[in-house]
């Protein structure tokens, strides 16, 4: 009884499933078909204008940054030398009481150069009158001349002739020029008197008058 059923409820269920279906398809042949709108024409669509792209710019390259500059130690400035007082000048008269003491001891130390050379002329005399030896004539040649008597010759440089073995006019007179050059470079003292106060040419004349006979 109960399967009997259920077939009988399946069989309804069934039939009712076919007759919608069926009562659809019909409902479809039978109504008008739906009218569709046409979809309206597009609108143009405004184009903006193409933007301009500005210019690259260039970068400029980093700038390098130099190093730090050291600063040297602030340098100590030296302390200011004082400076010596100017000495002040000796007044008029007693600077010419030094000169004139100046003067004198030169004019006392030349004449002691002198009285020393008369002393040792007169004792190499008396030395050969010991020996037995005939004197010198003191105005024989070969015996010492007044070398002071040439102008140019004080009794400085006469001293300095003596000491270089020139104690005549004769010698003096006989002199080359290379032997005048050689006791110019002697003078030191004196550079060119003898060339320039013409010692040659004034002992020959001086031998001549002495001696009679020219050197």
């Amino acid at each position: 009884m109960t399967g009997f059923a259920l077939i009988a409820v399946i069989a309804l269920v069934i039939g009712i499933v076919v007759a919608y279906r069926a009562g659809v398809r019909s409902a479809q042949r039978d109504a008008p078909p739906l009218a569709i709108p046409a979809p309206p024409p597009p609108r143009a669509v405004e184009v903006p204008p193409a933007v301009e792209v500005p210019p690259t710019v260039e970068v400029p390259p980093a700038v390098e940054v130099p190093p730090a500059v050291e600063v040297p130690p602030a340098v100590e400035m030296p302390r200011a030398v004082e400076v010596p007082r100017a000495v002040e000048p000796l007044p008029d008269p007693e600077l010419a009481q030094l000169r004139a003491f100046a003067d004198d001891r030169r004019r006392l130390l030349a004449d002691v150069a002198d009285a020393r050379a008369e002393i040792a002329r007169y004792r190499q005399i008396v030395v050969d009158i010991e020996r037995n030896a005939p004197p010198p004539l003191l105005d024989a040649p070969g015996t010492p001349d007044d070398l002071k008597l040439i102008v140019g010759v004080g009794p400085v440089i006469e001293r300095m002739l003596y000491q270089l073995g020139i104690a005549t006019y004769r010698q003096i007179a006989r002199w080359s020029e290379r032997d005048i050059d050689e006791f110019d470079a002697r003078l030191r003292e004196f550079p060119g008197r003898i060339r320039r106060d013409g010692w040659v040419t004034q002992a020959r004349a001086l031998h001549v008058g002495k001696y009679g006979s020219p050197p």
